[in-house]
């Protein structure tokens, strides 16, 4: 039986509330369930307002109308990502600026933020991959002192924390995403969530396709009309009943996944004690949510063989992101500001492993694994 890199998770209720919001007779956005899914990350991230989304794409896209970016402003973010961390802003005309990694956590390498801003700088936007923290303090203090926006890309990370509080909780602006790889999903899915009271008021607006719908209906004006740019962002209600299943088994989904995430991490140890991978790197301070597993290996030709290798037995194993700053479109709509050593290095050596719910076969993964490097 092949064993897939992802398996999308169903918890078994998902069906009963999708049924549930047919007979209620609201399929569009903004019934019932949409409200119970953004009530939850309300409450569980700690955040100011939570706006569901079709899409961590639309967040994100949401964020840039909300950051009033103009035409060559210039936001900075990691290379190391997917391309719709750009894309949300280059729609807007703003130049991307990339800069390096560190080489242990793969976050942006906050040291590196202070030589990139410019006069056109308005926004840093972290990117918590695989589940572990950026480092916000620091990030937080630079943004401050420069007065720019913060908007994190969080799409891999909830249910993780900095040093206790919940990523997502810490920018002006956050986007999550329930894509079938995700921890917690929907099929295709996301949430702007928003830290800061002044772009409350805007974001519904921006949300409800610049219309403010959400005052007519909470009586606030006596008819709703076109006030601000926007677009459809909203998922439909079928998709957030599927969601909310997610998060009524949000500690039991974590918690199998964290298993898995640790059986891997024990299991090659000892490889990474003869210097034959490298293993995730997690600072005391960031609880992860197992977002991936990866290993680093040593060179693009040794994750080549190994994927060739584990692909014999049926095992699908993954690289993942091609830098953006080497894309064509990153070449001609971004700029990078000082070298890209360790992002160059990530992209050619790193392999992720399979990680999903009820994955049966995590020992018989290992074990070729570890059989592969010991024959070496």
């Amino acid at each position: 039986m092949p064993t897939p890199f992802n398996k999308p998770f169903a918890t078994g209720k998902e069906i009963d509330y999708i049924q549930q919001a047919i007979k209620n007779g609201h399929l569009s956005g903004n019934g019932m369930f949409t409200k119970r899914c953004q009530t939850w990350l309300e409450q569980t991230i700690g955040c100011q307002k939570a706006l569901l989304t079709h899409s961590c794409t639309a967040a994100l896209e949401m964020s840039a109308i909300l950051a009033n970016l103009q035409v060559g402003d210039e936001v900075i973010m990691p290379s190391y990502t997917f391309v719709s961390t750009a894309n949300a802003f280059v729609l807007r005309g703003v130049v991307p600026v990339f800069v390096d990694i560190r080489p242990d956590t793969l976050n942006i390498d906050e040291t590196k933020i202070e030589s990139a801003i410019t006069e056109k700088t308005k926004a840093i936007v972290p990117v918590h991959y695989a589940g572990v923290s950026c480092e916000m303090d620091v990030i937080m203090d630079i943004a401050k002192f420069y007065q720019l926006l913060v908007i994190e890309d969080n799409a891999q990370g909830i249910g993780s924390t900095y040093k206790g509080q919940p990523l997502g909780s810490f920018g002006n602006l956050s986007a999550l995403s329930f894509h079938e790889t995700k921890n917690l999903i929907s099929g295709e899915g996301g949430a702007l969530l928003v830290n800061d009271p002044s772009l409350i008021e805007r974001s519904e607006i921006i949300w409800e396709k610049g219309t403010n719908r959400g005052q007519f209906f909470r009586g606030e004006v006596d008819k709703y009309t076109w006030v601000d740019v926007g677009s459809s962002y909203l998922p439909s209600e079928l998709i957030s009943a599927f969601l909310w299943s997610q998060f009524e088994d949000n500690e039991m989904i974590m918690a199998k996944r964290l298993s898995i995430w640790e059986t891997y991490d024990r299991a090659f140890y000892e490889l990474e004690k003869m210097g034959k991978v490298r293993r995730p790197i997690i600072p005391n301070y960031c609880q992860h949510n197992a977002h991936l597993y990866y290993l680093l290996l040593n060179s693009l030709q040794e994750r080549t063989d190994l994927i060739h290798y584990l692909k014999f037995y049926k095992i699908q194993s993954v690289f993942h992101y091609i830098p953006l700053h080497s894309s064509p479109a990153g070449i001609h709509y971004g700029r990078v500001e000082g070298t890209m050593k360790n992002t160059n290095t990530t992209s050619d050596c790193l392999l992720r492993l399979p990680l999903w719910i009820n994955l049966d076969n995590v020992d018989q993964i290992v074990e070729l694994i570890q059989t592969y490097f010991n024959n070496k």
